[in-house]
């Protein structure tokens, strides 16, 4: 299983690198610099920045295959210079293509808090995971695989989180199958146990991370197996988006109580997807901005004498998240033994 952070997964962006601050690369190079100018003269579209983008990797790839640099280069050799190029300008487009649209930070805030009071009582029974494919140590460690996708910028190594978290549940499931002699059934058994960890998880922006893998991961990579998994993981997702009592297998009064006591306990108030219907586009947006604020620094403007013991409670919830969170960058950003952003910026210099 390959890891975003292992020696395995970086030599084809440190050999583009070295390749790009060789003088006969100054043509490539300034066709790279070109393209990632032009991005510059236009406002950001996530639809529209993936075409852009897919077809000028597309166009690279024939250069490359053309250049000296590459002569008699293998295929596999090809598409390691590809997969560096890919993670070159995403890494430099990151601020500009990942979750900038205000639609986008909603969806995630609205995942985010989802997924906040489900956590409280949504047992594995509920979706209707029988015992026998119950493990809480794989479980944890498919839960950690999918915590590290917010921690990278390149669409390849989120991929790679989604791939090592669906890789440990349908090891799982091989193995049960071949110890209890009984035959799996694919997406009927993966799926359910893929939605509970994406609940254990709550991965951060979890939206705009698998909108980003979408969009701008090399179209000829996101097939077979990887399409299987990513195809999944936004089943997951909707799953969560429109869950009720019956995705559940719960009476409707058991949800609402479920639910209702969730808010209550961690003072999150799901905001209602019509409130906001009956207003003009603008002012839609401008009050949908201003929930996402309210709802991401609840306590800015409040004085500490105001706070009430339940609020009391809430920031202490909101801290330790944060606390987590950092947490789980910094040893993420800590197994990387060298920094790419100095990398990136060597040759841009070179």
């Amino acid at each position: 299983m390959e890891s975003p952070t292992s020696a395995a997964a970086r030599p084809d962006f440190y050999d583009f690198l070295d390749r790009m601050r060789r003088p006969a690369a100054a043509d490539l190079f300034r066709s790279i610099k070109s393209f990632l100018v032009s991005f510059s003269f236009h406002e950001p579209n996530a639809e529209e920045d993936g075409s852009k983008v897919q077809a000028f990797l597309t166009e690279m790839e024939s250069a490359i295959r053309d250049h000296p640099l590459w002569a008699n280069a293998t295929n596999q050799e090809i598409d390691h210079a590809l997969e560096g190029l890919e993670k070159y300008i995403m890494t430099k487009l990151f601020d500009r293509t990942f979750g900038t649209s205000a639609e986008d930070a909603i969806t995630d805030m609205e995942i985010s808090q989802k997924i906040g009071l489900l956590q409280q009582f949504v047992k594995p029974h509920h979706l209707d995971i029988p015992k026998i494919l119950q493990n809480e140590a794989s479980w944890l460690l498919a839960v950690k695989e999918l915590q590290k996708m917010n921690s990278f910028k390149a669409p390849r190594e989120k991929l790679l989180c989604i791939m090592s978290c669906c890789q440990v549940i349908n090891n799982l499931l091989l193995n049960i199958s071949m110890s209890n002699d009984r035959t799996l059934s694919g997406a009927d058994e993966f799926l359910p146990i893929l939605i509970y960890i994406t609940i254990k998880a709550n991965p951060p922006q979890l939206h705009s991370n698998l909108k980003f893998v979408q969009l701008f991961r090399r179209e000829t990579k996101l097939i077979s197996e990887v399409e299987y998994y990513l195809t999944n993981l936004i089943s997951s997702k909707m799953f969560i988006l429109d869950v009720n009592a019956r995705s559940l297998s719960m009476e409707e009064s058991e949800f609402e109580k479920h639910m209702e006591s969730a808010r209550q306990t961690t003072q999150i108030s799901v905001a209602s997807p019509s409130s906001s219907q009956g207003l003009p586009t603008s002012a839609r947006s401008n009050k949908e901005e201003a929930d996402l604020a309210g709802s991401r620094f609840p306590f800015m403007d409040s004085e500490t004498e105001s706070l009430r013991p339940e609020e009391v409670k809430q920031l202490h919830d909101l801290y330790r998240q944060v606390v987590t969170r950092y947490t789980l960058l910094s040893k993420a950003l800590r197994k990387l033994s060298i920094d790419e952003d100095q990398l990136l910026s060597s040759v841009d210099d070179s």
